[in-house]
């Protein structure tokens, strides 16, 4: 009896190891991800099967159906809206600009003035302002929250303007700021403050859906001020952990009507989270200092189409002149490849700034597999080197730039909720040519030589660690 209940045991993971790779053949994102699944369920079905159940999902479902909902139960405010700010819009001709507007379902507006913020300090200092400066709501959410030295300041921030009667809603991911501490959150809600993880897998019905992340850094202030780049909180931000050093990144903080743009991607989100409608100012108000055109184009696992992996090629296929992009993990799928080899075939200067120290080792091992295709056919990759690069910035020709969340990798194109103001505006792209620029002087340019010289055994490391990295 027992061989026979083994034997049935057997029979039955091996059945579901073939309808599980039958189910990642036609619903994987990308031929890469399929075969990997496919091999791991059809060889290994003990480990992959669970594996694929709770990190295999396309797509994140749950938020699809939340999004009917909020269809249904909203649509009225939503139409007030988008009323609200056609007088902001922004008509465009340029069929680059137009095909960014269907990618985000979201249009282009003037009146906005967008401001860089160039490492934490300035950063911070701006954040914490707008907090103080706060009448109505605070709308704020992060990837990663932690309780230091940092945290404690954006929580003292927080629990002032709710003292003081603002509305204060507070939204952080599960994962990511896995270890904040439950009394961090307990003195946020015993001061007023409305707390909520966003729970990708909220409810037994949800309870496959682990792999998702909600990526996005957003605050909004009274629907008037926003801010979104690539700050999570935390005093390795500041460049004081002695484990990374100094910190390079950037932030963006826009006044106008692109504002309502980062608050509707807040809302919906706080909508899954908490089944909450909250009440806002929708009225878009332009800004009394330069007229930047913006576009906020939110992107996640619950989109019918890969938003951010489009965006990307996008921008890489409008760039006549010049192309420079900046991220932290760089493993770009195979369309991102090809568009960038292409680019740099036509004549682009297509420059790629990346960090020299690893801070997640399979991301970092992957990419020495596909840069030498990437240097012989003209892409520069360069290496930023007083520090970890963390920022997530594209400036394309002397016209265009885009700033935000989404790293050059299958978790920001595919699995985690990102967002990224694309701004088509002639001087904001000069303060970031002259951001970038900066940057690129404390960069080493990386060699074809250097890539072809490692070790066997590093490039089957390397080799393996891309085949993996679709579903990382």
């Amino acid at each position: 009896m027992t061989s026979w209940l083994l034997g049935t045991s057997i029979l039955l993971i091996h059945l579901l190891g073939i309808v599980s790779a039958i189910m990642a053949l036609m619903s994987s994102r990308t031929s890469q991800g399929a075969v990997a699944w496919i091999i791991s369920l059809l060889t290994f079905p003990y480990v992959a099967l669970p594996a694929y159940w709770f990190f295999g999902r396309p797509r994140f479902y749950g938020y699809v159906s939340a999004r009917g909902q909020r269809d249904t139960v909203l649509r009225r405010v939503l139409v007030r809206y988008r009323a609200n700010i056609e007088s902001f819009v922004a008509p465009s001709n340029n069929a680059d600009i137009q095909a960014v507007e269907q990618l985000a379902m979201m249009p282009l507006t003037h009146g906005n003035h967008a401001t860089l913020l160039i490492d934490g300090p300035a950063t911070f200092e701006s954040l914490f302002d707008g907090i103080d400066r706060a009448e109505q709501y605070v709308l704020i959410q992060f990837f990663i929250v932690r309780s230091d030295a940092l945290g404690q300041r954006l929580k003292q921030h927080l629990q002032r303007a709710a003292q003081r009667g603002v509305r204060v809603y507070f939204l952080y991911d599960e994962v990511g700021s896995r270890k904040l501490n439950e009394g961090y959150l307990t003195d946020l809600t015993n001061d007023g403050v409305s707390v909520s993880a966003f729970r990708s897998s909220r409810g037994l019905k949800h309870r496959f859906q682990l792999n998702f992340r909600n990526h996005r850094k957003v605050t909004v202030i009274d629907g008037k001020e926003g801010w979104v780049g690539g700050f999570n909180i935390g005093v390795e931000y500041l460049g004081e952990d002695p484990r990374h050093g100094a910190w390079r990144d950037t932030h963006l903080k826009l006044e106008g009507p692109s504002v309502l743009g980062l608050q509707e991607a807040f809302w919906e989100d706080w909508h899954w989270a908490t089944d909450e409608v909250i009440s806002l100012n929708w009225m878009a108000e332009t800004s009394a200092s330069t007229n930047h055109h913006v576009v906020i184009v939110p992107s996640g696992p619950a989109d019918r189409q890969d938003t951010a992996s489009l965006l990307v090629q996008q921008v890489i296929h409008s760039a006549k002149q010049r192309l420079w992009v900046t991220s932290p993990y760089f493993v770009p799928d195979q369309g991102v490849q090809d568009a960038l080899r292409l680019a740099a075939m036509r004549g682009v200067d297509v420059r790629v700034m990346i960090p020299e120290r690893p801070d997640h080792l399979l991301v970092f091992l992957s990419a020495f597999s596909f840069l030498p295709d990437m240097l012989r056919a003209g892409v520069k990759i360069y290496r930023y080197l007083p520090g970890f690069l963390h920022q997530k910035v594209i400036l394309i020709d002397n016209d265009a730039a885009t700033v935000g969340t989404v790293n050059l990798d299958n978790r920001s194109f595919r699995l985690n909720f990102e967002i990224t103001a694309f701004i088509p505006s002639q001087a904001f792209a000069a303060s970031v040519e002259t951001m970038l620029e900066n940057d690129f002087a404390q960069c080493r340019r990386v060699s074809i030589d250097e890539i072809n010289q490692r070790s066997l055994w590093l490039k089957v490391v390397s080799r393996a660690a891309y085949l993996m990295a679709p579903v990382q």
